[in-house]
């Protein structure tokens, strides 16, 4: 077995009897939380600031009345997941604007990746073929 195979190795039962904090079984137990485990993934990709973040997931929607309208819709997410210690922001100066720039903390890379090891546990094939038959760019 190789390294790459025992990191890839999960006991599922740690993972979900005692590996998840609260926060986390929040964010996996609706559709508001895909939605902020989506904004924390993009955040630990690249910091970020609040516009930035409402244009990624504009280009995203697959239609213009699921776009995020406004800032009274990303921000309420970022609070929270600041309050939680998942991301932390800074002030920046911009010419005469000040810009609160976001970066994923290490609470925030270890949330994500519990909420990798959920999703490797629960893999099963009926939710393999929903994510490649809904998210697959390939049209048969």
């Amino acid at each position: 077995m190789t390294s790459k195979d025992q990191d890839d190795q999960i006991d599922c039962d740690q993972v979900l009897s005692k590996g998840l904090k609260e926060y986390d079984i929040k964010l996996l137990r609706s559709m508001k939380g895909f939605g902020k485990t989506m904004i924390l993934w993009l955040i630990s990709k690249k910091r970020s600031h609040g516009y930035e973040l409402m244009n990624k997931l504009n280009d995203i929607s697959p239609s213009a009345e699921e776009t995020v309208r406004g800032p009274s819709k990303i921000y309420p997410v970022l609070h929270d997941l600041e309050e939680e210690g998942l991301i932390e922001g800074a002030w920046e100066l911009h010419g005469k604007r000040k810009v609160k720039y976001y970066e994923v903390t290490d609470e925030g890379i270890q949330t994500l990746d519990r909420i990798k090891k959920v999703f490797r546990c629960h893999k099963t094939q009926i939710l393999e073929e929903f994510w490649r038959d809904m998210f697959s760019k390939n049209e048969e």
